[in-house]
């Protein structure tokens, strides 16, 4: 090695040690796959909270319960999760009233609360899980990625160093080449963590309060069959 070797970024992945090279080509799929999740997660998180706003609007404004479970039935898609929360509550709350006049018997009122209640606690769990997708794996790159780039970094500056076993005289410009293709690991490392950390509290931070909202409105909505039921 002399001091006019080529340093430049390309140069030095070409020229890094297979093993390194390797881990710079997982770490770079790593990122790929993250930047991805970060992109799509956010798009989903806005607009699920654009649907959310926009249902909370709807019910507040005092419409018919009946039209907006029908309106929320036909389109389930563009509702959002609230609106499909709404309608597995106000869904299961109708069978049940349903079911009790089939019968003749007396309304059991609590019986069938507890029915809405749950189906929308379910339907709240549903929601949460397609909104909580893919954070653990933002989650793990964050704190893993490093890691992988600093072992990285070891294989390469060991490499850097095996080589001068055969050189009489080691200098500086000897192993510089070889540490700065191996610094280059913990670089791409620490490019693919960063960036999923931020994004992992961020969304988790986002999904959250709507979680909060959607829990007020389960409460909220079950206070008002309960009086409307009277």
């Amino acid at each position: 090695m002399n001091v006019t070797q080529d340093l430049s970024f390309i140069a030095l992945i070409t020229n890094a040690h297979l093993i390194v090279q390797l881990i710079m080509a997982l770490l770079l799929g790593i990122s790929i796959t993250s930047w991805t999740y970060i992109f799509r997660k956010m798009f989903a998180v806005r607009a699920a909270r654009r649907q959310t706003v926009d249902f909370e609007k709807t019910f507040w404004a005092g419409g018919n319960l009946h039209a907006l479970h029908q309106s929320a039935g036909s389109n389930r898609e563009q509702g959002g999760a609230l609106a499909r929360i709404f309608e597995a509550g106000m869904g299961e709350f109708i069978k049940g009233k349903a079911a009790y006049a089939a019968s003749r018997e007396a309304m059991d009122l609590g019986a069938v609360l507890d029915g809405a209640r749950r189906a929308m606690r379910a339907a709240f769990q549903r929601e949460m899980d397609v909104l909580e997708a893919h954070l653990a794996f933002l989650a793990s790159v964050g704190s893993v990625s490093p890691y992988i780039g600093l072992l990285g970094t070891v294989w390469g500056i060991m490499n850097a160093f095996r080589g001068l076993a055969n050189v009489q005289q080691a200098t500086l410009a000897a192993v510089a080449p070889g540490i700065a293709e191996a610094l280059i690991a913990t670089a791409i490392g620490l490019f693919a963590a960063i960036p999923a950390v931020v994004a992992y509290n961020r969304f988790s931070h986002d999904i959250d309060r709507l979680a909060i909202r959607f829990e007020s409105f389960v409460e909220e909505f079950s206070n008002i069959l309960q009086r409307q039921s009277r």
